[in-house]
């Protein structure tokens, strides 16, 4: 209220009202199945365009192996960083905290738990939404994070657009293909901000069938026991 009235009276006084603040983008939802095969192929991107800066702490390598089936060997040669890094350890970056201050201004977030602070649409729309800026460091910006320091690392794949959607530079992806791909990476942020959904989701349908068969032999057992009970009170009343 106190906004409507400090507008009018601006208006009245011949003063343009305050300049709204730019709209925040529409979220887009992206579409994948959530299973072994589209986390496996968001872990292998992630790793080849955003492991070399970004940790996922909380995430040991191993369960890349006995949640996704994930042979130890692909493990080793296409996502374990550094060298020497050993399949009990979590998913550290080699990058250090400190050298990635020094060259972004900020060290690069954990993003093991991104999904559940942010959101599987932000991710997703994040990672659609690069644009050349000459004005940034780096050269790019973000419409759903405006002057963000990192760099738009999944430009080989999208190549470069401009802020209005024009395309400078194609990628080296159809964009029907891109967006596959920005949704297994968004997939693979969802499995590492909840691992245990892929065996809850497993062991749902063994539940419901559990409790479905308990339910009817329950149902069968309370005619059992109400028909002695009925038959018991007419043979007391008779």
């Amino acid at each position: 209220m106190r906004r409507l009235l400090l507008v009018a009276a601006l208006a009245l006084a011949g003063f343009p009202p305050p300049a709204a603040a730019e709209a925040a983008p529409r979220l887009e939802a992206p579409h994948y199945d959530f299973d072994r095969a589209t986390i496996r192929k968001g872990a292998e991107l992630f790793a080849q365009r955003c492991f070399a800066c970004h940790s996922v702490a909380h995430i040991r390598y191993q369960r890349l192996e006995t949640d996704l089936g994930m042979p130890l060997g692909t493990l080793e040669d296409d996502i374990m960083l550094p060298s020497d890094a050993r399949i009990h350890q979590g998913m550290v970056s080699a990058m250090r905290p400190q050298d990635a201050a020094k060259w972004f201004g900020v060290a690069p977030p954990d993003l093991t738990l991104e999904a559940r602070y942010r959101g599987i649409d932000w991710i997703y729309t994040y990672l659609k939404s690069f644009y050349r800026d000459p004005k940034r460091p780096t050269g790019f910006n973000n419409h759903v994070f405006k002057n963000v320091a990192m760099p738009d690392v999944l430009e080989p794949l999208q190549g470069i657009l401009a802020a209005d959607g024009r395309v400078i530079k194609k990628g080296s992806v159809s964009p029907q293909q891109f967006d596959r791909d920005a949704a297994d990476i968004t997939a693979w942020l969802q499995y590492t901000s909840d691992p245990s959904k892929l065996e809850r989701e497993a062991l749902g349908p063994w539940v419901i069938g559990f409790l479905a068969v308990f339910t009817l032999l329950a149902y069968a057992l309370k005619r059992v026991v109400w028909r002695r009970v009925h038959r018991g009170a007419s043979q007391a009343g008779s």
